[in-house]
């Protein structure tokens, strides 16, 4: 039972994470940084892979 709270929490964070990441990919400031340096912030890539670890690691444990 406490895998499967585990499991439905880590997919919750894990979604909230990605869409935190993508809310940091699509700011007006890192489009402008995208446009002039080519760069991505950090923060964007930790949120959306972190948030996909996440996820993935929830539905592993709801097995």
């Amino acid at each position: 039972m406490s895998n499967k709270i585990i499991g439905i929490v880590l997919i919750v964070i894990g979604i909230a994470l990605i869409m935190w990441g993508y809310d940091v990919y699509d700011a007006a400031a890192s489009q402008l940084s995208r446009a002039f340096s080519g760069d991505t912030p950090i923060e964007a890539w930790g949120g959306i892979i972190g948030g996909a670890i996440c996820v993935l690691i929830g539905i592993k444990k709801l097995k």
